[in-house]
């Protein structure tokens, strides 16, 4: 149980913070729009860990309905981290149809929009 709980970790090191980070994702890496959310990635080296990042805006709603749409989008994450093929840079951005979803029907979202993208492992 303890090793389950490391092992499904979301530290700092695994969070992107600069702008120009989220930049890179955005201008050198790819692109998927669907569902509550869009998925920009980009890959990284083998040896480097997955990170991501996620961008709510002002459109979504109040700081109460951003916060909670952040924490939806890290957890989905956190969960799945280790079912990546490689390691990439991923930055969610979240639109309105996010709002006042439960994590099992963003994270089935999520899971389908990383099969599209060919970002998960084989079954």
């Amino acid at each position: 149980m303890a090793e389950e709980r490391l092992r499904c970790r979301f530290g700092r090191a695994m969070r992107i913070k600069q702008a120009r980070d989220f930049s890179r994702a955005r201008l050198d890496g790819r692109r998927l729009v669907g569902g509550s959310f869009i998925v920009n990635w980009r890959a990284l080296p083998a040896d480097s860990t997955s990170r991501l990042g996620v961008i709510t805006t002002k459109k979504l709603g109040n700081a109460v309905i951003r916060a909670r749409a952040r924490r939806l989008l890290r957890e989905v994450f956190r969960l799945h981290q280790h079912d990546l093929v490689q390691p990439v840079d991923l930055v969610l951005v979240a639109q309105r149809k996010l709002v006042g979803q439960k994590r099992p029907a963003v994270e089935t979202v999520y899971l389908e929009m990383l099969r599209k993208a060919r970002l998960l492992k084989p079954e």
